[in-house]
């Protein structure tokens, strides 16, 4: 009881300091939306919530050389893409910084004129486009029509400024980044419809399925409404659409619910005033209608369209307010702000108002505590490197909740995630990160979970054999030798990933070993030691790399190392080439330093990797890099060197400011980190390597208190560390511990123009 006291009132504390200064300062005004539209980021500039469920995003995927609708044109993991500029709808719930395509459905759009619910037909140009945390508005050039749309958790609120005459409010059920096209929807009243839609087909791949249920509702009686459906000729895969053939059914009479999958529901305005508005409001649900009903009526209640946008406006404006900075370019503010911005939104809440959400892997509903959250959307092999440790630090309430949300996952559906999608597993990328997500907090603090079913569930993924596995169906060769061969594949059918997988493996077994450890099981935990050393036997001296091994343990011959450097495939790495992957044992690198042969030929060897262009800044085996070389006394100026080169070059308020796929939130943590001054370099470990911030001055509220970082500069341009004082003390490791720097309160850097 005291533990939890204690934690509460800290989290109070915190979240008192972050409301008083931004009462005086509007951070929203630093966040740039836009960023990362373009350059494959994959975020988008729609409505949000802090890791909301609803998400109000303007659909415009197109093929780039023409204004028709093909979401199928290219690889297309967004509904919104900065350069396209062809509108066909808000899309309700969709996925920021994914790369794979999935969400992004039940989009509304308001025309003029006679009703026509072809999208190949109403698509509009735009203009006037602007965003800001939690509202978008945008002109819709064809029909003279100025459309804004804001969010709650739950909900979104759209506004339509007509321009007078006949208009329409029209819902498409069958178009979205989703394969699913099946949806029904059913009239309720006049002015309000319900229904649901699938989704799945994560990146294409054949998955399970699940639906999303809605309530929506219009602010005035339509002339008239009703439904439409495709006509039987356009459903077939080899159907091309023409005018002629494009038709849809109008159902003006037809008074039941229709499914099928290519259907929508229409209202219609014979008359309206000049500058006449419409409201369309929703609520979703990952459980039921009834449920998207609730958290339409108690989260919007009789708010106004505005007092709804003001709400979201003082909640971001809050969180973002937990971390203050002063000094520093008015684009480093902005880029800051925005990054720490997108890493807010996922994970986000699952659970209804009520409760309640869908149990993972399996039939029912479960309902959480009063007060805390179900969370969805965890993208593992990415956000467990940096987004989860910055939650822990500056919100762990919400990191909290995510623990116990996988941990139960662990309960209803047998493992705990790896890239987890509203209550399906997707088996999408490497490893078992969730061991080193819980592990990582615990040993900051946050261990009010239950531990027990946590440990349980490590230890099973950790040591249950491959065929009965399906976090490590490669683990039968790992155990026995140390590494995976070729010849084993992924559960994602992305191909042969043997080094990668085994990389991500030894990461979590050392956090896993400590643990057990801990819990007296030292049998395990020596055990778990061991198998974290076994990157060694990928180390080939001839290529000086990690290399892929065969199954009769002689290395793959003939090896390029730069193989996969433009994610091309390659045997052994996923999504990357030895380069990207040699360096990433974060967990020994002292242990990789002697098998190269020391110390400098470990720094010459990171330093080529960027000098000859061979660090990928989009990618995550290989973005801690610059920071491997303050592990070696008298090298840590590269750190600073190279951390201050990358956010000058690849984060900018340009929406191409994220140097690619923007990873649910990754890339744009690693930049809040390097920022401040300090970075996460070992999931699973306490720890941070330091760096030169940016800031003057950086406030940072966390459970213990106020953590302030300051630099006094040789001069404005001054990146390099001279010395360190921590809590007034000289501080002379560049490596710290999160207790001492939390525990310090005050961290300030003295920074000079040169590092000799």
């Amino acid at each position: 009881m005291s533990r939890h006291f204690i934690m509460a009132t800290a989290l109070t504390f915190a979240s008192f300091a972050a409301v008083s200064a931004a009462e005086t300062t509007d951070y929203t005004s630093l966040v740039n939306p836009f960023v990362g539209t373009t350059n494959f980021g994959t975020t988008n500039p729609g409505a949000v919530m802090p890791n909301g469920m609803m998400s109000v995003v303007p659909f415009n995927v197109m093929g780039s050389d023409t204004n028709v609708y093909d979401k199928d044109a290219r690889w297309w993991s967004t509904p919104y893409e900065f350069h396209n500029k062809f509108f066909t709808g808000y899309a309700h719930g969709s996925l920021s910084g994914v790369g794979c395509p999935d969400m992004g459905s039940l989009l509304t759009i308001a025309t003029t004129g006679q009703l026509d619910p072809d999208y190949h037909n109403y698509g509009t140009p735009y203009s006037d486009e602007k965003a800001e945390p939690g509202y978008y508005t945008v002109h819709l050039s064809k029909y003279d029509i100025l459309t804004e749309v804001t969010a709650t958790m739950r909900t979104s609120a759209e506004r339509y400024t007509f321009p007078g005459g006949p208009g329409n409010i029209l819902i498409n059920l069958g178009q979205g980044l989703t394969n699913e096209s099946g949806a029904t929807v059913r009239r309720v009243s006049d002015t309000e419809i319900e229904g649901s839609k699938l989704l799945g087909t994560f990146c294409y791949n054949p998955q399970k399925v699940f639906p999303i249920y809605f309530v929506m509702r219009v602010s005035k009686k339509p002339s008239a409404s009703g439904y439409w459906k495709m006509q039987p000729e356009m459903t077939g895969v080899e159907a091309e659409w023409t005018p002629d053939n494009g038709k849809y059914k109008i159902y003006t009479e037809y008074g039941r619910e229709l499914s099928g999958d290519d259907i929508g529901y229409w209202f219609s305005y014979s008359d309206l005033k000049p500058q006449e508005q419409i409201e369309v409001r929703m609520g979703i649900s990952f459980v039921s209608v009834a449920n998207a009903r609730e958290n339409l009526d108690k989260e919007q209640g009789s708010l106004s369209f505005d007092q709804i946008r003001t709400a979201a406006h003082d909640k971001w404006n809050a969180d973002l307010g937990r971390i203050r900075v002063n000094g520093g370019s008015d684009q480093q503010q902005h880029v800051f702000y925005t990054a720490i911005y997108h890493s807010l939104i996922h994970p986000n809440i699952l659970n209804d108002i009520n409760g309640q959400y869908p149990l993972m892997e399996s039939f029912g509903e479960g309902t959480v505590t009063d007060g805390h959250n179900r969370y969805t959307v965890f993208s593992l092999w990415d956000t467990y490197r940096n987004v989860h440790q910055l939650l822990t630090m500056v919100y762990p309430e919400r990191q909290a909740d995510m623990l116990t949300s996988m941990i139960d996952m662990s309960k209803e559906g047998g493992w705990l995630p790896k890239w987890e999608l509203y209550g399906r597993e997707t088996f999408t990328m490497e490893g078992d990160p969730a061991i080193p997500v819980i592990i990582d907090s615990y040993r900051k603090g946050l261990t009010d979970f239950d531990m027990d079913a946590a440990y349980s569930a490590m230890v099973k993924s950790a040591t249950t054999k491959g065929a009965d596995n399906p976090m490590r169906p490669d683990i039968d060769p790992y155990l026995s030798k140390g590494y995976i061969p070729l010849g084993m594949y992924a559960g994602d059918n992305s191909g042969d990933n043997s080094v990668s997988h085994a990389l991500e493996y030894y990461v979590a077994d050392n956090a896993l070993a400590w643990l057990a450890e801990q819990r007296g099981d030292k049998k395990l935990a020596s055990e778990l030691r061991k198998r974290a050393k076994g990157y060694a036997n990928y180390y080939s001296k001839e290529s000086g790399t990690l290399r892929p091994i065969n199954k009769d343990g002689s290395f793959l011959s003939p090896f390029n190392p730069r193989q996969g450097e433009n994610f091309e495939p390659v045997p052994g790495f996923h999504e990357g080439s030895a380069w990207n992957y040699t360096f990433f044992v974060p967990h020994d690198v002292e242990g990789l330093a002697r098998l190269m042969g020391g110390k400098k030929k470990f720094v010459d060897k990171l330093q080529m990797v960027f000098d000859e262009g061979l660090y990928d800044p989009a990618n995550e085996p290989d973005i801690a890099y610059p920071y491997l070389f303050s592990r070696f006394k008298g090298e840590e100026w590269r750190t600073q060197q190279q951390v201050d080169r990358l956010l000058k070059k690849y984060f900018t308020t340009n929406p191409d400011g994220i140097p690619g796929n923007d990873d649910t939130g990754t890339m744009s943590a690693w930049a809040v980190f390097s920022m401040m001054g300090f970075y996460p370099d070992c999931p699973g470990e306490p720890f941070y390597t330091l760096t030169s911030p940016v800031f003057d001055s950086v406030e940072i509220d966390t459970p213990q208190g106020t953590l302030t970082i300051s630099a006094d500069r040789e001069s404005p341009d001054a990146i390099f560390i001279d010395s360190m004082q921590l809590g007034g003390k000289p501080l002379n490791s560049h490596r710290i511990s999160h207790s001492d720097l939390v525990g310090g309160k005050t961290l300030k850097f003295n920074l000079k123009n040169n590092h000799k």
